[in-house]
């Protein structure tokens, strides 16, 4: 019984020296989680046999358990690098099957499928043209490698002080081309449907105490706005006090064309003019610009903010989201099957994953451009290997004093 008791606690201390050695050697490996052998004695026992005569057969290893506390985060910079600050795993598609990982280096494939380095998917909720999220169903995510299609102007905001000591202009009626029929001017810049952009011109006359007649014009030279053949817009009144009191709302609706660069013929504005007053002070634009649309945009960076969004930053200086990265956990994650290549597999004993956005209720935020290390501490697996290795030898000793045993009782 004594080769039997030796072999078993050498075949013991072998499995740990493996378990050890696969953590050294895994202890740079992004994401990856350190494994620990643990034991059970074994008994030969009989239902008469008397407690105090029992003697044990050896050892077994019951199971190898890993330690899911996170590792250290390191930032990369790299914009498809992600680290998970807290409980859960990103979801993979692996030949249509959904499997787990912790590693979240990731590349953005010629299709542009967001995959990890052996090519499996990453998976989330995917985001229209729009940048409006899909939470209804879990697909693998795309990031698109096509430009984002320019947008029309359709609202200008402008706020302006408009001096209540100017004088009426000199001339009458209003030209474009007259500085002295108008008290002032500006200029804004619109896009089209095609992206091109385009300026309109706004002038502010002073017909009257606390009235000013506001004109626009377009293009190169100047053609008034429509639909009044002259480019009037309407007019401003203001109180006592400085403050619009017509029109209300403070809008004017009206448009400009767009033909000539293939855009479309007529393209309808709406300006706004809230927060224009008439002050005893110098004339002048007192806020920036509130224009809508956009030029066509090339994709140049994105990035993974702490919910697992992807948002995409433009050439046009726009932003939108092209995604959500979701994640899964589980009610034992040391119950997943280990598959390799940083991945695993749910089983009966993990249980079915819990799948939600980062930051929800059990499941950790996310850390974009950055990655979770290994959580291997090389110092204890150094001891545990020397621990490892002093038990291997103490049962290979068995061995050799019970040949030594067997050898006197031959001789006798």
């Amino acid at each position: 019984m004594s080769y039997s008791t030796a072999l078993s606690g050498l075949a013991g201390a072998s499995k740990d020296l493996d378990v050890i050695s696969n953590n050294i050697a895994n202890a740079s490996t992004v994401g990856f989680k350190s494994g620990q052998a643990e034991f059970a004695d074994m008994y030969a026992s009989a239902m008469t046999t008397a407690v105090t005569n029992q003697v044990g057969i050896g050892v077994r290893v019951s199971t190898v358990a890993q330690n899911f506390t996170e590792g250290t985060i390191t930032s990369t910079d790299r914009d498809l690098d992600v680290a998970i600050n807290g409980n859960g795993f990103f979801e993979l598609s692996q030949n249509g099957a959904t499997v787990y990982s912790r590693n979240g280096q990731f590349f953005m494939a010629s299709n542009g499928a967001i995959t990890n380095a052996d090519g499996l998917q990453l998976m989330g909720y995917a985001a229209d043209a729009n940048g409006v999220i899909n939470p209804g169903s879990v697909v693998p995510l795309f990031i698109p490698t096509s430009d984002m299609a320019p947008s029309a102007t359709k609202n200008i905001g402008l706020s302006f002080n408009l001096n209540s000591q100017d004088p009426s202009p000199k001339t009458t009626p209003f030209s474009a081309t007259d500085p002295t029929s108008y008290t002032c001017t500006t200029t804004v810049t619109v896009y089209d449907s095609l992206g091109g952009t385009q300026d309109v011109k706004l002038y502010f006359v002073k017909n009257a105490v606390g009235s000013w007649i506001v004109y626009g014009t377009s293009g190169t030279p100047p053609t008034p706005v429509g639909p009044s053949a002259t480019g009037n817009l309407g007019t401003v009144t203001f109180d006592t006090s400085g403050n619009i009191t017509s029109p209300s709302p403070t809008n004017f609706a009206f448009n400009i064309s767009n033909g000539a660069d293939g855009g479309a013929t007529t393209q309808p504005l709406t300006l706004d003019l809230s927060g224009t007053t008439q002050f005893g002070e110098k004339t002048g634009v007192t806020g920036p610009p509130l224009i809508d649309g956009t030029a066509a945009g090339e994709l140049k960076r994105y990035s993974i903010g702490p919910d697992g969004v992807i948002t995409g930053t433009y050439s046009n200086g726009d932003t939108r989201s092209l995604g959500q990265i979701v994640l899964a956990n589980f009610t034992d994650p040391n119950g997943l099957t280990n598959l390799g290549g940083n991945i695993y597999g749910q089983s009966a004993a993990s249980g079915i994953p819990q799948v939600a956005v980062p930051g929800s209720t059990n499941h950790g935020q996310l850390q974009g451009g950055a990655v979770e290390n290994s959580n291997v501490d090389l110092t204890s697996e150094l001891v545990n290997l020397i621990t490892a290795q002093r038990d291997y030898q103490a049962n290979s000793q068995s061995v050799k004093t019970q040949q030594t045993v067997d050898q006197t009782l031959i001789n006798l």
